[in-house]
């Protein structure tokens, strides 16, 4: 899914990274992101608690989805391309 998710990112001109498990040195590599998009069902605690803490006060756009299919991320991506 993980390249499924940066080939759809591309259809709207956006740059993405994608974290699928907690690993080693996520918070410095999140950046500076428009929006940040969490799948709630698929994502753990601990890393969306990680994430968030990394984005707070840059103004960034967090979407929460519990769903991680593609068209959830397709509607996301209509809703926010414009700041992409």
């Amino acid at each position: 899914m993980v390249r499924q998710y940066i080939d759809l990112c591309q259809e709207y001109n956006c740059r993405a990274k994608v974290f699928a498990k907690m690993r080693d040195g996520l918070k410095n590599k999140v950046g500076d992101p428009d929006l940040l998009v969490l799948f709630t069902n698929t994502t753990s605690h601990k890393m969306v608690q990680c994430v968030l803490s990394e984005v707070r006060g840059r103004g960034t756009t967090i979407e929460r989805c519990h769903s991680s299919s593609m068209s959830a991320l397709r509607g996301i991506l209509d809703r926010h391309a414009a700041k992409c």
